[in-house]
């Protein structure tokens, strides 16, 4: 819905990042292995990806579409090997890592999330300049968003990630001893991360800002609700955001209202 808003170029570029992104996310959430594909063998799958796509960056070429699109897009936005190891680093901590300790979890949240955000950002500043203050700005807030969403993710899937494949990402955090007190830390976390994000929109570009502000407005939204519901209901249903709210979230961002602060938004729900 967020990227409907992007103009033509820089929303090509931003399905181009989230191609590679979902072909990774899927060699190791399960689909390599449903194939029949042995433990190496997937491994050695997502470390093939990691080869061509750096060599497609490198080149300009790949006869995989999904890698080829994003090395023209990389090399068009300046994206490089500095965001892309990150990412199939944290991949491929997916295929052997089942629980975190606070400093691994930081690195895996960096690696799948923070960094896309950045790539994205990326392609968002193509031929706007900005100051070196500005650019600190929104790549703060570009790497506290990816987290909010990631960690939100990870709360709201908390029973299927260690159910179906077997992972507890948040440190310390276990489906079965899940309590309220553990779920409002948790999204006290997030909120600061929601918090830090919305304060950078301002530093973005007219048309990039509307589509973040979509997307941070629908996170906020869904982490008011995941406070609003009871901890162990969290490892029983889903928890999404209705379309008519979603509806009115994409009216504000398109016509330029602020999203709200995730406290204040809570206030009033």
């Amino acid at each position: 819905m967020a990227s409907r808003i992007l103009d033509r170029p820089t929303r090509s570029a931003i399905e181009a990042v989230y191609a590679l992104v979902r072909v990774a996310d899927e060699i190791v959430d399960g689909a390599a292995a449903g194939a029949g594909l042995a433990a190496a063998d997937v491994e050695n799958l997502l470390d093939g990806l990691e080869r061509e796509t750096e060599n497609a960056m490198g080149t300009g070429y790949s006869a995989n579409l999904v890698v080829h699109a994003f090395a023209i897009t990389a090399r068009a936005t300046g994206i490089g090997v500095d965001l892309t190891r990150p990412f199939f680093a944290s991949m491929r901590a997916d295929l052997t890592q089942r629980e975190h300790t606070p400093e691994s979890f930081a690195l895996y949240v960096y690696g799948s999330a923070e960094v896309v955000g950045l790539m994205c950002l990326r392609a968002f500043l193509v031929d706007r300049p900005v100051t070196a203050a500005e650019d600190a700005v929104l790549v703060d807030g570009a790497r506290h968003l990816g987290a909010a969403f990631q960690k939100i993710n990870f709360l709201r899937d908390l029973a299927e990630d260690f159910s179906t494949l077997g992972r507890s990402y948040f440190p310390g955090i276990r489906p079965g001893s899940f309590s309220e007190a553990d779920k409002i830390r948790l999204l006290d976390d997030i909120d600061e991360d929601l918090r830090i994000s919305a304060a950078a929109l301002p530093g973005l570009p007219p048309t990039p800002r509307r589509a973040v502000a979509l997307a941070q407005g629908l996170f906020t939204e869904l982490a008011a609700r995941l406070r609003r519901t009871p901890a162990e209901d969290l490892l029983r249903a889903r928890i999404r955001v209705p379309n008519p709210v979603k509806v009115r979230i994409f009216a504000r961002a398109f016509t330029g209202r602020a999203v709200p602060e995730p406290a204040a938004q809570e206030r009033t729900a």
